[in-house]
């Protein structure tokens, strides 16, 4: 049986926060501590991450490695259908998506309608049909050999992937696509959060700010 939790969400027309950045600046870790301020039934959280398309239909490139980078890898019409059940108060169920890593357990994910709904997710700022759903858009930065060495982190300890791999897919797929799809619309969000070291004043601006939004 897999195991279950809870990630709280809703009432009428959340207040929409989408939250982008490139592999590695921090996303995951900003989101925790975000979410870590409010209490259950204030705030939920939708990821990108749980909406990739199952790995045989993922592109492969010239090398016939799986390329789970690409816009394409998404199954973005399920991603954005759960947004808007989401903001019109309708609770959705979905599986954790483990990249066919066989040491990790799927667990189910609820999300529940909730007054803040934050949005996560690569390539949400160009997706059109999610863009429009945001009323905040942050984006996430850091430097790009932080961003490695996170990346070479999460992809061995939540993926399995080793250290060569891992190296490789950020060449052939990470950076080509981080600078072809998601850096380009940084100037598009609302606020920048540089996340070299910390992001501490940061986020204690964004948490005022949406406490008086419940």
């Amino acid at each position: 049986m897999r195991n279950r939790f809870v990630i709280y969400c809703g009432m009428k027309t959340p207040y929409t926060i989408g939250i982008t950045g490139g592999s590695g600046s921090g996303k995951t870790s900003f989101i925790r501590q975000l979410a870590a301020e409010f209490a259950p039934g204030e705030l939920c959280l939708i990821s990108q991450d749980n909406y990739y398309k199952p790995i045989e239909l993922q592109l492969v490139d010239e090398a016939g490695v799986e390329n789970f980078d690409l816009p394409d890898s998404i199954d973005r019409d399920a991603f954005v259908s759960d947004i808007k059940k989401l903001k019109a108060g309708i609770s959705v169920s979905r599986t954790e998506y483990t990249f066919n890593n066989p040491s990790s357990e799927q667990k189910t994910i609820e999300h529940i309608p909730s007054p803040l709904l934050i949005v996560e997710g690569l390539f949400i700022f160009g997706y059109p049909e999610i863009e429009k759903e945001l009323d905040l858009k942050i984006y996430i930065e850091a430097k790009d050999h932080i961003k490695l060495t996170r990346r070479i982190l999460r992809d061995n300890q939540e993926r399995g992937y080793d250290l060569t791999d891992v190296l490789y897919r950020y060449e052939k797929h990470v950076m080509p696509v981080y600078e072809t799809y998601i850096q380009p619309l940084k100037s598009t969000a609302h606020f920048i959060i540089p996340n070299n070291t910390d992001f501490k004043v940061a986020l204690q601006i964004l948490v005022e700010s949406l406490k008086k939004r419940i």
